[in-house]
């Protein structure tokens, strides 16, 4: 057997996989195999000598192609393609039998469906990867370019939603935006106390290396050492909603160059990350707030 016949073999026997995270993190039959077919498409053009574990490459390709569609999609404010639900009395292109959809269709439900549409989608990707089809955090993680610790926090907030014990999501976003907002506030004008009391003693600073390049350190972290990095700064930070999350932007002239990700718990500032690359950027569902 040669390499591509392994490649081909491997695939699909991990294709139903594929599909069952493709349709819970989407939503939509048709866009599930969209993305199981570009995750095909990745795997033959790809370098997979190193390739240990097929199927855990394969699941994070299509967690990425996933999140990307997600990201598209809320930056058009659009709906999910297709309809929810699969319909038993038709078949699907990569030969899945009505049967099979119908089960599938069963297995995730509308009701829950219906709630994942209303997460961002970083919380939609940890919520489904970790607590439907138990990835570890650290893979999370990496897919989604942030740390173990605010992946889990963001599996965490997705499962009160689904669990319906979250608070009203509106109410949620306005305790959030409080802390950012006190923080900035805090921050330009040298409050270090201040700062100290919004923030987590183990609050991780992260900046992507387009920020570090620009002078950002690539990593601080402890309450002291962040509060010292913004005291008396980020005087032209803005509020902004980022992927649905309280957040800040610096943003001359109306054009976003270096976004402020917050993760919070319990009132506290437990991660936050500088982003200016323009590509990721472009990603966000990005929203500037009034002062």
């Amino acid at each position: 057997m040669d390499a591509q016949e392994w490649l081909a073999e491997g695939f699909e026997a991990n294709r139903a996989h594929l599909r069952a995270v493709a349709y819970r993190m989407l939503g939509s039959p048709s866009e599930a195999d969209d993305a199981v077919q570009e995750a095909w498409l990745r795997l033959s053009r790809a370098d997979t000598g190193g390739v240990e574990n097929l199927g855990g490459w394969l699941t994070t390709v299509v967690a990425r192609v996933c999140l990307n569609m997600l990201a598209a999609r809320s930056s058009r404010r659009e709906e999910p393609l297709g309809v929810h639900l699969p319909d038993p009395a038709g078949g699907s292109e990569d030969g899945i039998d009505p049967e099979q959809e119908a089960l599938l269709a069963d297995s995730v439900g509308p009701a829950l469906l219906v709630v994942l549409d209303t997460l961002t989608p970083a919380e939609r990707l940890a919520f489904v990867l970790h607590d439907l089809f138990a990835v570890p955090f650290d893979e999370i993680a990496a897919i989604l370019g942030r740390s173990p610790a605010a992946a889990r926090q963001l599996a965490s907030r997705a499962r009160r939603r689904v669990q319906g014990s979250s608070p009203d999501p509106a109410a949620d976003r306005r305790r959030q935006r409080a802390v950012v907002d006190a923080f900035l506030a805090a921050s330009r004008g040298g409050d270090f106390e201040a700062l100290l009391a919004l923030l987590d003693p183990d609050v991780v600073l992260r900046a992507d290396p387009a920020a570090v390049q620009a002078g950002a350190a690539a990593e601080v972290r402890g309450a002291r050492e962040v509060a010292g990095t913004f005291s008396g700064r980020a005087r032209f930070a803005r509020p902004a909603l980022v992927d649905g999350a309280a957040g800040a932007v610096w943003a001359p002239g109306g054009q976003p160059r270096v976004v402020f990700g917050f993760t919070i718990a319990d009132g506290r500032v437990v991660e936050i990350e500088l982003l200016a690359d323009p590509e990721r950027l472009r990603q966000l569902d990005l929203a500037i707030l009034d002062d």
